[in-house]
């Protein structure tokens, strides 16, 4: 039985138009950033930050990790944050779900005293991170050295699925067929 999972955001709904988007893969060690292009068609990866742990009573307070994030968003400067939403292949949660909501409850509440109004959404993130492994192996990477990126390529995965979804989403909005009115090439 899965945890009871928030359920993940839909990909252009309440959308805040064109812009860079920003997406995390959290892990219990690793937190996987990726960004997108300014026009929102194409996920890179930016960085792998080690997550914090220190508890103070019942609470882990915002720590290193937070503050990171905090200024690759200041640098970064999305219209939207993605979180992956760890579920299994049933769409149950896992336990690294606690892990996704704490982080994105806990920037939602960083950027909210700065007074940015950066929607912090989740995505399904079934399979991502085996994606990543599978394609970082393809490409020659060890598996010592995939360690180090596996994270940043299932935080592309998430952002690049997020991105294409969007596209497809208001393209139907718009009456399209097809995002930008072509069929793709085969």
């Amino acid at each position: 039985m899965g945890l009871s999972p928030i359920e993940p955001d839909r990909a252009g709904e309440n959308d805040p138009g064109e812009g860079r988007r920003l997406a995390l893969d959290v892990g219990t060690v690793r937190i996987g950033v990726a960004s997108s292009d300014r026009d929102g068609r194409l996920a890179m990866p930016v960085e792998t930050v080690r997550r914090s742990h220190k508890r103070v009573g019942d609470e882990i307070p915002d720590g290193e990790d937070i503050r990171r994030l905090l200024e690759i968003v200041e640098e970064y400067e999305p219209v939207e944050i993605v979180i992956g939403l760890p579920r299994d292949l049933k769409g149950n949660g896992s336990a690294s779900i606690v892990h996704a909501r704490d982080i994105g409850r806990r920037l939602e509440r960083r950027l909210a005293a700065r007074e940015l109004t950066i929607p912090v959404k989740f995505a399904d993130e079934r399979l991502t991170t085996v994606i990543a492994t599978q394609a970082l192996h393809a490409s020659g990477l060890t598996e010592r050295a995939g360690r180090r990126v596996v994270d940043q390529a299932a935080a592309v995965e998430i952002l690049q699925t997020w991105l294409d979804a969007r596209r497809t989403y208001l393209a139907q909005k718009r009456g399209e067929e097809y995002p930008g009115g072509e069929e793709p090439r085969q």
